[in-house]
């Protein structure tokens, strides 16, 4: 598998994937139904995930409802424990530690108003996770408080050059944003690793319209897709109209009718490649130079996301995607926080 590797402490630099798998599910009651009673199926999902590769994983403070707050966290931190303990009984492919990713986003929370409030907390998901690899700030307050953002920022560069983590990363910055902000990193030496968007054949803005890959391109940062699947509207398993409850559902109702040519446009060339649309959907990120950090709650949904590596959409499909994705009328809200 392929892979890109990133120097920025004296740490083994980061090593990214192909492709990653998101934890935003990992302990969420609200919207994705977690219970404790899920996580040994977990504990095979990442198994899976690190024997096949994928070893991505991007978690966040935030993750985890109600007394579940930092579930996600402290569920990678023991997965991790118990998988490299396992190794040494031949249980999985040998991998070496550095190859392993653990990624957390620190939420500017409107109590954060101090470098040394961003570290307290960088310490605290460090504590659930064993270490953290990549340190990212959540989303931008330039929208509604654009004098909190600057000490947040400096706290991550603390965390980096005390050793706490390998590289640091930003979430929801657009591209106008990413160039004021990378020049305050440059100040301090320190290189920003990634940038992580919403970005999927529902959701081309961040691309398309702020510009994101293009700056990440230039400024040697690499663009993590987040919501790669639409929360699952990309699947196909809701095009039928058997929607899920909740936000899913009213996102369904309000996007999937317009949307029935994208999906159809998804779904043939889905059966001629014989893959899942899913895995369309994912390779059509991968082709766009995105790095998909899929949820997966099962192994079963865990395998199909490993399907969409080790081969490629061809020029044409890609442009084909392109197209229906642009005829789309209404597309995933974007997120709130998103700059530009």
């Amino acid at each position: 598998m392929s892979s890109s590797t990133i120097a920025t402490t004296d740490r083994p630099p980061l090593i990214f994937p192909t492709m990653g798998c998101g934890t935003w599910a990992w302990g969420n009651r609200l919207l994705w139904n977690y219970d404790e009673g899920m996580d040994a199926e977990l504990q095979r999902v990442f198994d899976r995930c690190m024997d096949a590769g994928v070893t991505l994983f991007d978690t966040g403070d935030s993750y985890g409802t109600g007394k579940l707050s930092g579930r996600s966290e402290s569920l990678l931190g023991q997965f991790a424990r118990d998988y490299f303990a396992d190794q040494s009984s031949a249980t999985h492919s040998t991998t070496d530690r550095s190859r392993l990713c653990l990624a957390t986003k620190l939420a500017p929370f409107p109590w954060r108003l101090t470098r040394r409030s961003m570290i307290t907390a960088g310490e605290a998901s460090a504590q659930r996770l064993g270490a953290i690899d990549l340190v990212q700030l959540h989303w931008s307050t330039a929208n509604y408080f654009p004098w909190q953002e600057g000490v947040l920022l400096d706290g991550l560069m603390d965390l980096v050059e005390a050793g706490q983590a390998r590289g640091v990363g930003l979430s929801n910055f657009g591209a106008k944003r990413l160039r004021q902000v990378h020049r305050r990193f440059a100040d301090r030496g320190i290189a920003i690793a990634s940038l992580q968007v919403q970005y999927s054949l529902l959701s081309t803005d961040p691309v398309t319209e702020l510009g994101v890959k293009e700056v990440c391109d230039e400024l040697d940062i690499k663009l993590i897709a987040y919501s790669p699947l639409a929360l699952g509207l990309l699947t196909g398993k809701y095009n039928d109209g058997n929607y899920p409850g909740g936000l899913r559902g009213f996102l369904c109702r309000q996007i999937l009718p317009g949307a029935k040519s994208l999906l159809a446009c998804v779904e043939a060339i889905a059966r001629s490649r014989q893959k899942t649309m899913a895995q369309v959907a994912l390779n059509w990120c991968i082709a766009k130079g995105a790095i998909p950090i899929p949820g997966a709650k099962t192994v079963a949904q865990a395998e199909q996301n490993i399907g969409a590596l080790g081969w490629s959409l061809d020029a044409g499909e890609v442009a084909e995607l392109d197209r229906a994705a642009a005829r789309v009328p209404k597309t995933m809200v974007q997120n709130n926080f998103q700059t530009r």
